[in-house]
């Protein structure tokens, strides 16, 4: 289901695919990360954009696409702010989105439950549904600050 309207509350967001809609297991694709292809509908149907950001090109890309709308997701543009935007040397490969979800997040990726109460505390009647009992965090949270793993302790 894809919105093409912003109302006040909608958001454009940026979603990267490996390690976040699916494991990171590029250039195949992995299993779907726990609750990702719910969240992602039920945020169009909030009305927000969403615009698949990925690293992925050519048939990799085409793949990915192609297996998020076999699970029901199809996504404003790819790679792009909009779908009719021209992509050559002078334009920027960074999107202009208001959220950006990624597994390379300082902290790594939150999770699409996280997610989903991030953007809507309000709640509502989105209950997530488990499809892959194997997906889990590409990143495990450890004790400590991450600026002591980053920089080291003094």
């Amino acid at each position: 289901m894809q919105q093409n309207f912003l109302n006040e509350n909608s958001k454009v967001i940026a979603v990267d695919f490996d390690g976040t809609i699916v494991e990171h297991k590029h250039p195949a694709i992995g299993k779907e990360m726990l609750f990702a292809f719910a969240t992602l509908k039920q945020l169009q149907i909030k009305g927000h954009k969403l615009i698949l950001w990925t690293i992925r090109t050519g048939p990799l890309l085409d793949e990915a696409v192609e297996f998020c709308k076999k699970n029901g997701v199809e996504f404003y543009a790819v790679n792009k702010n909009y779908p009719e935007e021209e992509l050559n040397e002078r334009t920027s490969r960074k999107v202009n989105a208001d959220v950006f979800i990624d597994d390379r997040t300082i902290g790594g990726f939150i999770g699409w439950s996280e997610v989903w109460q991030s953007l809507h505390p309000e709640g509502g009647e989105f209950s997530h549904q488990l499809k892959n009992p194997e997906a889990h965090h590409n990143y495990k949270k450890s004790e400590g600050s991450i600026f002591k793993k980053l920089f080291g302790s003094k």
